[in-house]
């Protein structure tokens, strides 16, 4: 019988892991999972009932509830906004409690998965035979994701994208839930001075080391 391939990619914002790991998912023909759209629906949905970030409970609630169709706004999902509350919900024990088995079923389908997070290689499914590590300087991911936005149309300055990134980044890796750590037997990659091609490549090279061992 196979061994059923996952491959857990995690690391900060704007590290470039979501495309690393959407490339990693059409080379190995493999479904994708990118699980901050989770974190992003939940926040979203929190605020779209007049809640409050720091409402655990409201945020399990919604997290409990959350259905497929609710990742298909991918523009809502994608936009700063997003991705603040997204930051902000998942520290609730709650929420993480509610998506773990959505992610980890998702992850254990036959023949594997490719997901992409904060705590894949961690939590999700720990014993993932692929894990990478994905990362890249506070600034240049602060300018990829304010090329992003603002070719989008939105309106933000470089020293504030640059501040949300290092908020992001600290409220990440310090909440007591699942805090984004690189994992023990993860692979690092910095993709600081990496274009797209050169970071698919390097993680396709990781991947294929790790299946040969």
């Amino acid at each position: 019988m196979t061994t059923p391939l996952i491959i857990a990619v995690d690391g900060p914002a704007a590290s470039g892991k979501g495309t690393i790991a959407q490339r990693l998912a059409q080379h190995y023909g493999l479904p994708h999972l990118d699980t901050g759209l989770l974190y992003r629906a939940v926040g979203l949905g929190v605020l779209d009932r007049g809640g409050d970030f720091g409402d655990a409970d409201l945020a399990e609630q919604v997290a409990r509830a959350l259905e497929p169709e609710d990742l298909f706004d991918t523009t809502r999902l994608t936009d700063r906004g997003a991705g603040e509350a997204a930051s902000r919900v998942a520290g609730h024990t709650g929420v993480r409690a509610a998506l773990l088995d959505l992610q980890t079923r998702f992850a254990r389908q036959p023949g594997g998965a490719v997901l992409d997070g904060r705590d894949i290689g961690t939590v999700i499914v720990p014993d993932a035979p692929v894990k990478l590590f994905v990362t890249a300087s506070p600034e240049v991911r602060a300018r990829r994701r304010w090329l992003q936005l603002t070719a989008r149309g939105e309106t933000l300055s470089f020293e504030d994208m640059l501040a949300d990134i290092v908020r992001r980044d600290a409220r990440d890796a310090g909440r007591g839930a699942a805090p984004m750590v690189q994992a023990a037997d993860a692979a690092l990659l910095d993709t600081t001075d990496m274009d797209i091609e050169a970071a698919f490549d390097a993680a396709r090279r990781i991947v294929e080391t790790s299946r040969a061992r």
